[in-house]
């Protein structure tokens, strides 16, 4: 009867995306953006220091890390003046030369929106303008934080929605501002829109396309921060960011996943995503994600709902969590909960 159900619901959901109606056309098709950081062509061909740089295409985040803890102070300051987004967006680069980086990239873009990530004080760990733009930011002490957490947005993020005034609790910033609130400062928080997310309720929503490719660059990014020697971190994936972390999930090198909203994980369940993580799914009843098709066929849709007791995740409260993107907000079940993950009290 289920597997009957699920074939019924994923019909309509078929139907429904193909037809247009409900909403679904109301998406525009996304071009991810994939590959090295821009300026890596000027950065291969430079020799300034009389060798050859690595590759930003192949080179692992390790042996960055590797290669630019064999630099002097001033070859590293080279670097970064000639090539501040290869050095701002390369993973293994050390998070301070990265702040650095990125920090002289923005105030060189005459970009309203850009102009607010500029601001002096804000540790700006990514930045990429192609596209919609891509930013990470880090709220608190990285260096010495005793715990990370990294939250990965769903769709409709990019620069210019990166830290929006309105709905704040569901945009990137707001989330990881609010858990660092609730967290304190033992720890770190990084808001992480390092991928092309869909735009609206398309067929970019309803697919993977967007989600592999974020994938591929999200498990960049954690090997990143474990080549600088930060902490393993714990993941928390909001809406289509699920989508991403669920194809991400056995590269991370996460102690937790955590999910919310998530409209599935392109995994039939938690021993799926092969992961040795903890996973956690939290799901409000007045969220509209609740009224799509938990499944996924000819590659529409995303899977079993992960707070099914039948996917085998561990339930987060989110009763008093209004909506999609209230999970974050002050005084709610679901932030105590998440604070409490991220600081390795529920383990």
């Amino acid at each position: 009867m289920r597997r009957f159900t699920r074939t019924l619901a994923a019909v309509a959901l078929a139907t429904t995306v193909v037809a247009g109606t409900a909403g679904w056309a109301s998406g525009t098709t996304q071009r991810a953006v994939t590959g090295p950081p821009p300026g890596s062509a000027s950065w291969r061909a430079d020799g300034v220091l009389g060798r050859e740089l690595p590759d930003p295409a192949s080179v692992t985040a390790r042996q960055v890390h590797v290669f630019f803890s064999g630099l002097s102070t001033l070859e590293q300051q080279e670097l970064l003046e000639r090539h501040p987004l290869v050095v701002g967006n390369l993973d293994g680069v050390p998070l301070e030369l990265r702040y650095r980086a990125n920090a002289r990239a923005l105030r060189a873009f005459h970009d309203s929106r850009y102009a607010s990530l500029a601001a002096p004080g804000r540790q700006i760990l990514a930045f990429d303008p192609r596209g919609r733009g891509q930013v990470a930011e880090v709220f608190g002490d990285l260096r010495s934080a005793r715990h990370v957490s990294v939250v990965v947005p769903g769709s409709d993020i990019d620069a210019g929605t990166f830290d929006r005034r309105g709905d704040v609790y569901g945009t990137p910033a707001g989330m990881a501002r609010s858990l660092y609130a609730e967290t304190g400062q033992g720890g770190a928080v990084i808001a992480w829109a390092g991928y092309t997310t869909p735009v609206g309720v398309g067929l970019d929503a309803a697919t993977g396309d967007l989600a592999e490719a974020g994938a591929h660059r999200l498990t960049r990014f954690t090997a990143g921060l474990a080549a600088d020697g930060l902490p393993s971190p714990v993941v928390f994936c909001h809406s289509y960011g699920s989508v991403v972390c669920g194809l991400a999930a056995s590269g991370l090198g996460a102690t937790d996943l955590v999910v919310l909203g998530s409209p599935g994980m392109r995994a039939d369940d938690v021993a799926d995503l092969r992961t040795g993580a903890r996973v956690w799914a939290a799901k409000d009843d007045s969220d509209w994600i609740d009224d799509v098709p938990h499944v996924e066929v000819a590659g529409l849709g995303h899977g079993p709902d992960p707070t099914d007791p039948e996917f085998g995740a561990r339930r987060v409260p989110a009763e008093d969590a209004a909506g999609h993107t209230g999970y974050f907000a002050p005084g709610t079940d679901s932030l105590r909960a998440f604070a409490a993950i991220a600081e390795g009290e529920s383990r």
